[in-house]
């Protein structure tokens, strides 16, 4: 998702006016200033300017052949400055359209700039003041780059968790199937077994209806045969007259 940034002409934080830059005043300042990032090193800073450049470093660019910079303006600020200051925050978070509750670049970049701004005036008037007020700038900035990070890597660990899920779903659902697979084959057996089962009854159950009435029939025909024989030999041994 594409997130809306501050357009780099508007800026809370007051300038001088830019000058052109020598060979030999880029050298010397590239030594004095070794902190472009910002953060403030360990020395004792006493000189108003190098802590205002300390705040934010000066812009540098190029511009029909020649090198240009523009440093924080040191000039101190008045009521109507703050007055203004106030106004032109407001004015930014509305032309801007930035959230007024929840994560917002667009506001954090422009109270980012009002914060250097209000250092900038601290500064000027305290520099002790305007140092404390940096080294809290710069521990929020450090306190915030954390939480961005611990938030990144926690989007990192939920997205390869979905994924895994994802695989594991996946895996799931084949399985799913073949399992369902051999449930089917399971049922087809089952009922094959049965059929059979039923026929080899069937045939049973006919083949002893069978044999009963055969043996029936044997029964009644050696009985039968008894009579007759029975008959023919009462006929022999009895007496004639």
């Amino acid at each position: 998702m594409g997130e809306k940034i501050v357009p780099l002409e508007m800026n809370l934080v007051r300038y001088s006016n830019p000058v052109a830059v020598t060979e030999r005043e880029e050298k010397l300042t590239n030594k004095k200033l070794d902190g472009k990032d910002g953060l403030i090193s360990n020395e004792k800073i006493k000189e108003c300017d190098e802590i205002l450049n300390c705040i934010l470093p000066p812009r540098e660019w190029e511009e029909n052949g020649k090198q240009w910079r523009q440093k924080v303006s040191n000039q101190p600020a008045t009521r109507m400055d703050v007055i203004k200051l106030t106004e032109m925050l407001d004015m930014s978070l509305q032309h801007l359209q930035a959230r007024e509750t929840g994560i917002c670049p667009i506001r954090r970049a422009l109270y980012s700039q009002c914060f250097d701004e209000i250092i900038r005036q601290v500064t000027i008037n305290c520099a002790e003041r305007g140092l404390l007020l940096l080294k809290v700038r710069d521990e929020l900035k450090m306190t915030m780059d954390a939480y961005r990070s611990l938030y990144e890597s926690s989007i990192a660990f939920g997205i390869r968790k979905s994924l895994s899920a994802e695989h594991n779903k996946l895996d799931m659902q084949d399985r799913l199937t073949e399992l369902e697979v051999e449930k089917q084959k399971i049922k087809d057996d089952l009922a094959t077994a049965i059929a059979k089962y039923e026929m080899a009854q069937r045939q049973g159950t006919e083949q002893r209806i069978a044999e009963q009435q055969r043996h029936n029939e044997e029964i009644h025909f050696l009985k039968r045969s008894n009579q007759q024989l029975k008959a023919q030999l009462e006929g022999i041994i009895a007496p004639k007259k």
